[in-house]
């Protein structure tokens, strides 16, 4: 809403006559700072807010501030939204929350409110913190007495990679924590155009450890999981994946009890026994997109591809799937395929295992993950 410092307010009758005609008001062109949460919006926000006047101050002028959420509601109103109160949590105004406009000037110092845990918000509600001002000594604009921190949730992916005839392999700058590993996760988002071939690859390391689809006598749309002890699991036309559709696929293997598990969407698609030892997969023969020769690549998107050397649980995998923290532990390398630069792709963690394109630049298409429902 335009902001008209013209508008008329009503001032205490115990507030000094020679600063009657002049007004405070909350700095801004808008009265609305909206904040779109991506990822998940680790660490803490600072914003700050600053009290001005129309003309300089007669004398030194104490302002205070207040998160206040009897305004939730002229909120709806003004902009005909269906907001809730940003929870206690969430934000923190300064114990000292009182500036002072000095004689003479006509701003005050700016006040930050600090905003955090922000992950932990419903995506799918809005959240808005009013601040108001409050001051004994002069009128305020009723119009920009109050501001509105606002919270909405926006997509965790915007944009992903089309690998398609082409395929990456890693730089490994630190490769010690993929090495002889015991336990084993690995994940990746795909979206496959179609499985009009034998294999297609999603990523690991040919007559090795590798996550596939399709096999020889296999459904051509099935996740099999490549060893070189064996495949698994079997055969199964109940589990086939689908076309031109989003699909976490992602795997789980313990060394100490053989146990491997294929999840598809968060959910336990086959659970087996198949025991192959310890796993390195810091190799040079590593793929992404390709395993044996170059017709087994993926046709299609791909993102938020991860190695873990631990096993994930079934509840960490289901509410991670878009976005993880690079820093959790047990992630040893995380390829979020949202660069969009021509060949390589970051390694999010810490160990700077980039990948880089191989046979062509990459293709990047704009999506928005999760899609609304």
């Amino acid at each position: 809403m335009a902001l008209s410092l013209l508008a008329l307010v009503a001032c205490s009758s115990e507030q000094k006559l020679e600063n009657f005609d002049n007004k405070g008001y909350i700095q801004g062109s808008s009265m609305v700072a909206e904040t779109i949460i991506k990822g998940n919006a680790s660490g803490s926000i600072s914003k700050p807010i600053t009290v001005a006047l129309a003309r300089p101050a007669h004398e030194d002028i104490k302002v205070s501030y207040t998160a206040d959420l009897s305004k939730v509601a002229t909120y709806n109103e003004l902009y005909h939204a269906s907001a809730i109160a940003l929870p206690a949590e969430c934000y923190s105004v300064p114990e000292d929350n009182t500036v002072t406009i000095s004689k003479g000037v006509t701003n005050s110092t700016p006040i930050a409110i600090e905003f955090k845990e922000l992950a932990t918000l419903d995506r799918s509600q809005l959240y808005v913190l009013p601040v108001s001002i409050q001051t004994s000594q002069i009128c305020l604009l009723s119009s920009a007495s109050v501001y509105y921190y606002v919270f909405r949730a926006g997509a965790l992916i915007n944009v992903v990679a089309d690998i398609e005839n082409n395929h990456l392999e890693i730089e490994w700058n630190n490769p010690a924590p993929l090495q002889n590993m015991a336990k084993l996760t690995m994940e990746a988002l795909i979206r496959v155009r179609n499985f009009d071939k034998l294999i297609s690859t999603v990523m690991g390391v040919e007559n090795y450890f590798l996550m596939r689809i399709g096999d020889a006598n296999f459904n051509p749309d099935q996740i099999q999981i490549a060893t070189r002890y064996g495949n698994f699991p079997t055969k199964d036309d109940t589990k086939r994946l689908p076309t031109n559709q989003w699909v976490h696929v992602a795997l789980t293997y313990d060394s100490t009890t053989g146990e491997m598990i294929v999840y598809v969407d968060g959910k336990q698609q086959s659970k087996g026994t198949k025991n192959v030892g310890t796993v390195t997969l810091s190799r040079s023969d590593f793929q992404i997109g390709r395993s044996y020769s170059d017709d087994r690549d993926l046709r299609g998107e791909i993102s938020e591809a991860r190695i873990w050397n631990v096993v994930r649980t079934q509840e960490e995998i289901a509410q991670n799937i878009y976005s993880v923290d690079p820093a959790t532990e047990g992630l040893v390398a995380y390829w979020k395929f949202d660069d969009e630069g021509s060949r390589s792709v970051k390694d999010h963690t810490a160990n700077g295992n980039d990948a880089k394109a191989k046979r062509a630049d990459l293709k990047w298409t704009a999506v928005s993950l999760p899609a609304a429902k």
